[in-house]
């Protein structure tokens, strides 16, 4: 089938063959349209033409067609519309996923609506046949026969677009969406195997990347969409594979991020490596890793204390406790005692690289500073101050291990704790990456650590033990197991002991030159001892006669070290003038070298970079050639499928082979074949032409002479089925007029039979009807009376709730009145109150300026009249005297408070200060009768109220009296208002 010019044309005629039911032929002519090459730049009915092309490799499960299609298409988006490509890869992947959908769906109603002919028998027997040969049961194979072609389709198809979308700076996006689609494939339909191997293609394709790095529109890693996508697709990874419980694969990613984050040298995000090191802890406590567990989880402990600002409380003494019981958890001994060189090594090497992925340290070497253990965790626990945050329980728990002595009832007092944290635990909330955290799968390792302390603790203190008493000291385990943990103890050279048998002893071998316990504590003996011996026996000084012997010595050593310095510091001087010189001539060829190297290096780069890009070239030449051969061979095999060469294939000559080349020979082998094909047909055209007009001149006469024939014959069938019919009727005429004649005879007896039939039914329809209508007035009469019932109930409730409505608003208005009542009185109080308070000042104002006024006038009548040397001084008489003291001492002195009566603070504190306190004087202004009708009206308001209280506390209700109460005793007494 010959390729068309244009899409639309193609498009137009695989649709028309749809129609008529040839898919494969409008397939083939679809993809004739894509690998033809003829199309190199994008249009819309190129797009439309990829879409059904599309849709026909899904209905007929073509994945290699459609992955030829993509290829090719892919070629044309991708430097002019690469959101076309994007649609249809989308579009692709919608209609597969579909179609596995619909065929599960089909497979699950045909396992759910059996047809099953005979209840009684079990299976039919051509399925005990079909399940005997095949050994598969009904599901299995509805599963085989629909849904596994079609998820085989699925899987095709998600690798067949990761492998086109791969390393595209601008699919990207794309890239990871399929990553993730066919991640969630494998998650829902548990397809483990599919998922390894989608693991290899995405490590194969970063593989790539980094080995290839001059492709054309090749990722950049650096930057950072770019980067986030390709993270996320591993963290994506990773949880699946934990989900799956491939805790292989999900290792292998762990390293993949770390290797992806040690290309690019940068740290993901919290959230992310909270997810990582979460992950971590799941991996290494699977994997009975008990060391790497515990430090996953210690960073996981800082990282959430860090950066998770919404933890809670509670959350992280759970973070911490799992932390502090998971370091608890490491053996206590070390597994490479005894080992061999080989073996040291590898573990190291190992220990090298769990650091490196715990730590999610960048750098290709680790510090040799930075070694896991048991011992530097559980520093780092303490300094750290994790616990600080443990729960109480966990925290005893650890000094009861690790700082405690108790050989003989270590396991009591362990075994509550244990049975109290093994109730801890719960999800996170404040920490959703963080996995749910369960104290009690701790509890195992707790119980082993606990034996293996009582056994060191009892070995310190016991040469021998029974086992029964063994046995007993440890509830946790049987016998045999205590047996088996302290062998590997033994091997480990953790404790050294022997178990008997015969005699049913443990025997423990404290005099072994090889425990450490020893060895520490006869060094600690020897370095007392020889403490104690330097203090008892100090070392003899001897006694120096030199000075004695030499009595000038102390001159001659003080000029000689004199003239030693003064030498010395002249040969520090020369060698530091010389050691100047040196390093200056030193610096000179230094940066003369320097510039020679810069020079040197700087010529061999461009060198390098010119035959760099002259390989590359090269490269890129070669391979172009490499592929338009390949494409030419290819387009030659194909043209050899569908041309029939005539006699053998024709050979180019005279040039090379190049596409081309070949096309142009196809398409004039193609021109050559069509042109013969329509000679053909033309000439088979016109022979059909006159054997068909020859035929018809021929038959023309006969058919004639037919028709003829045919009117004859019809016409005597006719007159002959009438014959019969008037014959037929006349019979059937005569029979039903007997048949009148004799059923007449019968006529009055059935219309009797009729009258007493009808009769009995009319009795007993009326009956029934009576019957009927009783019991519907019956019922009727109960629903009216029920109605009736519930309609009082009703009104009753309706109206005691209106009562009550009524008497809560009554209360409520009058104690609003009340307290209006109230509020008004005190206001009127108030006001009188106050304005008392105001004629008091107002008159010791008045009071005040008459005695400045009378101060005045004496002091100056004293200034004004002095006496003169002829007038003897006027004296006073002492009557006068003594009675103008008191008159002063009247007006200086503020009247004393009368019982009852408001007095101002000044004339208070007057009244103190002169000690006296004189009778109440009434005023012009009437102060006290004022005073006095107050208090009387006062008085008769409380009788009033009294009398009031009396009243309703007989003719009202309670609420009244209890009201009248409560405002009586809120009026204080007229003595105690100031």
């Amino acid at each position: 089938m010959g390729s068309f010019a244009k899409p639309e044309n193609a498009l137009k005629r695989a649709e028309e063959l749809i129609n008529v039911g040839q898919k494969q032929d409008a397939l083939q002519t679809l993809h004739d349209l894509f690998t033809s090459r003829r199309h190199r730049a994008w249009q819309k009915p190129l797009e439309r033409s990829m879409f059904k092309y599309i849709e026909l490799c899904v209905d007929l499960r073509r994945g290699r067609f459609a992955k030829d299609g993509l290829i090719q298409y892919r070629i044309i988006c991708q430097q002019v519309n690469v959101g076309s490509l994007e649609e249809v890869i989308k579009h692709f992947m919608h209609l597969s996923t579909e179609r596995a959908e619909q065929a599960r769906t089909q497979a699950q109603a045909l396992e759910e609506a059996l047809d099953v002919e005979d209840l009684e028998a079990d299976k039919r027997p051509e399925d005990l046949m079909l399940s005997y040969v095949s050994g598969e049961k009904g599901k299995d194979r509805s599963d085989r026969e629909l849904v596994t072609p079609w998820f085989k389709f699925l899987w095709e198809t998600y690798r067949t677009v990761l492998e086109i979308l791969r390393n595209n700076s601008k699919l990207e996006a794309l890239y990871a969406m399929t990553a993730h689609r066919a991640f969630q494939f494998c998650k829902q339909y548990k397809r483990k195997t599919e998922f390894r191997r989608l693991c290899e293609i995405i490590r194969n394709h970063l593989a790539n990347l980094n080995k290839y790095r001059d492709q054309r529109d090749r990722p950049d890693l650096s930057a950072p969409e770019s980067l986030q996508l390709y993270a996320d697709t591993r963290f994506e990874q990773l949880k699946v594979a934990t989900e799956l419980e491939l805790w292989q694969e999900a290792f292998r990613s762990i390293e993949d991020i770390h290797g992806l984050m040690c290309m690019v040298k940068k740290t993901p995000k919290s959230s992310l490596m909270a997810v990582y090191y979460a992950k971590l802890t799941e991996i290494f406590w699977i994997s009975s890793s008990h060391l790497y567990h515990a430090y996953a989880w210690f960073r996981l402990f800082l990282l959430q204390k860090s950066f998770n600002k919404n933890l809670s409380q509670k959350d992280l003494q759970l973070i911490a406790s799992s932390v502090v019981l998971a370091a608890l958890s490491v053996n206590t001994y070390d597994h490479t005692h005894g080992a061999s060189h080989l073996d040291v090594e590898n573990e190291k090497e190992r220990n090298l690289r769990m650091a490196n992925l715990i730590g999610f340290n960048l750098e290709s070497k680790l510090e040799s500073k930075y070694v896991l253990s048991r011992s530097s965790l559980l520093s780092e626990l303490v300094a750290k101050g994790v616990m600080s945050c443990v729960i109480q329980e966990v925290k005893d728990l650890y000094h009861l291990l690790e700082h405690e002595f108790f050989p003989l009832d270590l396991a009591s007092k362990v075994q509550p704790f244990l049975t109290k944290i093994s109730k801890f635990g719960g999800k996170l909330l404040s920490a959703p990456s963080v996995p749910e955290v369960q104290l009690s799968q701790y509890v195992p390792a707790m119980e082993k650590l606990t034996t293996l302390r009582l056994l060191q603790q009892a070995s310190q203190v016991y040469q021998m033990m029974k086992i029964e008493s063994l046995s007993r000291m440890t509830p946790f385990f049987d016998i045999s197991v205590v047996e088996k943990i302290s062998v590997d103890a033994v091997k480990y050279n953790f404790v050294a002991l022997k178990v008997d048998h015969m005699k049913g002893v443990v025997i423990f071998d404290n005099t072994c030159v090889e425990s450490e316990i020893l060895r520490d504590h006869l060094a600690t003996l020897a370095e007392t001892l020889n403490k104690a011996r330097v203090m008892i026996y100090p070392p003899a000084r001897n006694a120096s006669k030199i000075g004695e012997l030499l009595p000038s010595l102390t001159e001659i050593v003080d000029n000689e070290h004199k003239r030693l310095l003064a030498r010395k510091s002249l040969i520090e001087k020369r060698k530091e003038e010389e050691e100047r010189k040196l390093l200056e001539k030193e610096r000179l060829e230094e940066s003369k070298r320097m510039e020679l190297q810069k020079i040197t290096e700087e010529a061999e780069r461009k060198r390098l970079a010119s035959e760099y890009e002259e390989r590359k070239n090269e490269r890129i030449h070669r391979e172009i050639e490499e592929r338009e051969l390949a494409e030419a061979q290819a387009l030659l095999q194909e043209a050899a499928q569908r041309i029939k060469w005539k006699g053998k294939k024709p050979v180019i000559e005279g040039e090379k082979l190049t596409k081309q080349s070949v096309m142009e020979l196809t398409l004039s082998e193609q021109l050559r074949e069509r042109q013969e094909m329509e000679k053909k047909l033309q000439k088979l055209a016109k022979t059909m032409d006159y054997l068909e007009r020859a035929k018809r001149e021929e038959a023309a006469p006969l058919v004639e002479a037919a028709y003829q024939q045919r009117l004859v014959e019809e016409k005597l069938l006719h007159e002959h089925e009438q014959q019969q019919d008037i014959e037929l009727s006349k019979q059937r005429h005569d029979t039903e007029k007997k048949e009148k004649e004799r059923v007449a005879r019968i006529k009055h007896s059935k219309e009797i039979f009729q009258e007493r039939v009808v009769s009995c039914r009319e009795e007993e329809y009326a009956r029934l009807r009576g019957e009927r209508e009783d019991r519907i007035s019956q019922i009727l009469h109960s629903r009216r009376q029920e109605r009736e019932k519930m309609r009082k109930l009703k009104f009753y409730l309706s109206v005691e709730e209106e009562r009550q409505r009524k008497l809560h608003e009554e209360e409520e208005e009058r104690k609003r009145e009340e307290a209006e009542r109230r509020r008004k009185e005190e206001a009127e109080r108030k006001a009188k109150l106050d304005e008392i308070a105001e004629k008091q000042r107002q008159r010791e104002q008045e009071l005040e300026e008459k005695e400045r006024q009378r101060r005045e006038a004496l002091l100056r009548r004293s200034t004004e009249g002095p006496l003169k040397p002829s007038e003897p001084p006027t004296v006073a008489h002492p009557l006068e005297l003594v009675s103008a003291a008191p008159a002063v001492a009247v007006a200086v002195a503020a009247p004393a408070p009368a019982p009852g009566k408001y007095v101002p603070r000044v004339m208070r504190e007057r009244a103190e200060r002169f000690g006296q306190a004189p009778p109440p004087e009434s005023d012009r202004w009437g102060g006290g009768r004022q005073d006095d009708r107050i208090s009387q009206a006062d008085d008769k308001w409380r009788r009033d109220d009294r009398r009031s209280f009396v009243g309703s506390s007989f003719g009202g209700g309670g609420s009244s009296r209890s009201t009248s109460t409560w405002s009586s005793s809120r009026i204080p007494p007229r003595g105690s208002e100031r």
